[in-house]
């Protein structure tokens, strides 16, 4: 059966469209749109995206919208990059851009970036043994990813892009050989901290990816340099010739386009600075990115390869979480979820597979301290690296966590999503309290009876009598509810 697929890229210098047609995994490109908005540019001095460039951006966003029409939720992914994680207003861009677009955005941290990124180029590319670099110059950042095959080993993101470089060390289109120096000086700077884990003898292909590193082969190419790479000798050639022209402007490239040309200098000192921090002599050009790992993400995610589900079961190796109580309370949490699924509104795919991974990970706190684990579990899943997990995804699994026992925090309780978190949070609660033994003993026949603002359990009060802790931790729920939209009311059978 064919499907329509999209990926949607709001990056730091320009937002970039890919529809295809997808069939049997085969892919088939039917769409692309790519438009200049440099929300980087738009930055002010309190690193809030200005009213004029969230303007541009809407607007931008409204033509795409067109494209995105009809198509079902899980076949679309659109992804904020780096400068939206450094905009502090972003989460209210983000609610708007959600609304023009019918779709919801995700905000994604470097490293997922950069394993996307990954996941774009080596599909792009033939399938070797070879250890390849994959180097992204996009605006507001610098992807490295070292990985064979489809698989990334080492994902970094620095901070640094085009449209900073430029704006910092190339004022009003100046093309010096001092302006150059500094900023090649400057990328090497940032390269520094992690240059070690990407010298030489780590790789033997370098590949280069996105707008950047695409406009830097065009020009080479387009006089006399080999198609498809760019070479360290042409690289130092077309600095040459920037230099000569001493303004950007003035400069006789053809193959440079007007609209790249105001971020053009900084992307090519940044990649001289890689090409000499990592010893670079020669660089493969990639027409694979970000927007192709997405639909290849959307891919994996259709045919049971969802790399979050890797990524949950790693975490659960790592801190050392007991699978047999964690799968004791997901077959009932399951349970009650059925029960309320229609009247709660929480039928969402979305939210099944949230509420599994919580159960999943609810005790991961617990390898670092008993006392306050909730806590420390919560922290954990803010802040980590989560292969697959957009900074929401992360965040809602990280509120789960945090609530499922003791006092619920209500400010974690906002947004768009508050309520059906919320009833998530109180069938999770539900399921640690009935599972508290860690026995596997029999359970009650529970039944529950949901309405907007109460949630009945009925119990038998026999097991009730038999477990009297049990009893007692239900009716400190209905306490700790009891400041909080949705309450408790045990009902004895």
């Amino acid at each position: 059966m064919r499907r329509q697929l999209a990926a949607l890229d709001l990056g730091s210098n320009s937002f970039h469209l890919l529809v295809v047609n997808e069939r049997d995994g085969h892919i088939q490109v039917v769409d692309k749109y790519r438009e200049m908005v440099r929300l980087a540019a738009g930055l002010d001095e309190d690193s809030n995206l200005t009213e004029e460039t969230e303007t541009r951006a809407l607007n931008c966003l409204e033509r795409l919208a067109e494209r995105l029409r009809g198509l079902q939720e899980e076949n679309v992914r659109i992804v904020g990059t780096s400068a939206l994680r450094q905009a502090k207003n972003s989460a209210k861009f983000i609610e708007k851009a959600g609304r023009v677009l019918g779709h919801p955005i995700e905000l994604i941290g470097g490293r997922e970036e950069a394993r996307l990124i990954y996941l774009g180029v080596s599909h792009s590319l033939e399938d070797n043994n070879d250890r390849r670099l994959v180097v992204d110059i996009g605006g507001g950042s610098t992807e490295l990813i070292i990985g064979s095959h489809f698989e990334p080993d080492i994902m970094e993101s620095v901070h640094m892009g085009c449209v900073a470089m430029s704006s910092r060390c190339f004022p009003d289109g100046k093309t010096g050989r001092r302006n150059f120096e500094l900023a090649v000086n400057l990328g090497r700077q940032e390269l520094e901290p992690v240059s070690y884990l990407f010298h030489p003898g780590t790789w033997e292909t370098a590949i280069g990816a996105s707008g950047t590193v695409l406009a830097i082969e065009e020009v080479l190419s387009g006089n006399g340099f080999p198609h498809g790479v760019i070479t360290a000798e042409g690289l130092e050639w077309l600095i040459g010739r920037l230099i000569e022209a001493r303004q950007i402007d003035l400069v006789d490239l053809p193959q440079l386009s007007a609209e790249r040309a105001p971020v053009f200098c900084g992307g090519v000192a940044i990649l001289a600075a890689v090409f000499a921090e990592l010893d670079i002599s020669f660089m493969h050009a990639s027409t694979g990115a970000l927007r192709e790992g997405l639909i290849h993400d959307i891919l994996g995610r259709v045919h049971r390869a969802d790399i979050r589900e890797a990524t949950v079961a790693s975490l659960r190796g790592r801190y050392h979480i007991e699978p047999s109580h964690t799968d004791r309370v997901r077959d009932l949490v399951v349970k009650l979820h059925a029960q309320v699924a229609k009247a709660w509104k929480l039928a969402d795919a979305d939210d099944v597979v949230l509420l599994r991974w919580a159960v999943d990970l609810h005790e991961i706190g617990m390898d670092i301290s008993h006392s306050q684990y909730h806590k420390h579990g919560s922290y954990l899943l803010l802040n980590m690296d989560m292969p697959g997990f957009s900074k929401r995804d992360q965040s809602r699994l990280a509120t789960l966590v945090r609530s499922h026992r003791r006092k619920i925090p209500a400010d974690l309780f906002t947004g768009e999503d508050a309520q059906a978190l919320l009833r998530l949070t109180v069938l999770l609660r539900l399921a640690v309290v009935f599972r508290r033994s860690r026995q596997n003993d029999e359970v009650p026949d529970i039944h529950l009876k949901a309405s907007d603002e109460v949630l009945q359990i009925m119990v038998p009060s026999a097991w009730l009598d038999q477990h009297p802790l049990t009893r007692l931790d239900l009716k400190q729920e209905i306490g700790f509810l009891s400041h909080m939209p949705i309450g408790l009311k045990v009902i004895e059978t």
